[in-house]
């Protein structure tokens, strides 16, 4: 009798020890991605501001339109887009090493931030119309997912408060 508990509690340990190892290999994982996402950021924000001055420096005479400077412009917001991409990331990842959940909430704003960020870059004058209805169909349906997620009662947590 005593051999069956100890085989039972034996097995109870074999469970423990691998979801000891399963959550290690999650922190181990999910560092390492943050450690990448924070080395990104960091290299493009370097990066984009050695562009923009370098850029400023040399178009600065070289501007004569609005739409010269609205190509300028819209490269610059792409370009922190990008970094607010980044930053979202990283909070997608901090939230799943505190919580150990994803937050479908994060993911869609990181969704919506790279289709915003796609947007601005479309050259309207070449591009299809079905490539357009496309990209609005995406931007309507993540910003309905956005708002559906973000009621009251849409989280199962949510249920018992």
């Amino acid at each position: 009798m005593s051999g069956a508990l100890d085989r039972s509690s034996g097995m109870h340990r074999v469970g423990t020890a691998a979801e000891r190892m399963v959550h290690a290999s999650e922190v181990i994982v999910t560092t390492a991605a943050g450690l990448l996402v924070i080395v990104s950021v960091m290299l493009a924000t370097g990066l984009l501001y050695s562009v923009f001055f370098e850029r400023i420096r040399s178009s600065l005479n070289s501007i004569d339109t609005i739409a010269e400077l609205q190509v300028g412009v819209e490269q610059i917001f792409a370009g922190v887009l990008l970094l607010m991409l980044g930053l979202e990331l990283l909070k997608s990842l901090r939230s799943f090493f505190s919580a150990a959940r994803f937050q479908v909430e994060i993911i869609i704003i990181v969704a919506i931030i790279a289709i915003a960020r796609h947007v601005m870059l479309i050259d309207l004058e070449h591009t299809s119309g079905p490539v357009l209805v496309g990209a609005a169909a995406l931007i309507l349906a993540l910003a309905i997912s956005y708002v559906l997620v973000r009621q009251p009662g849409a989280h199962p947590e949510d249920a018992g408060a």
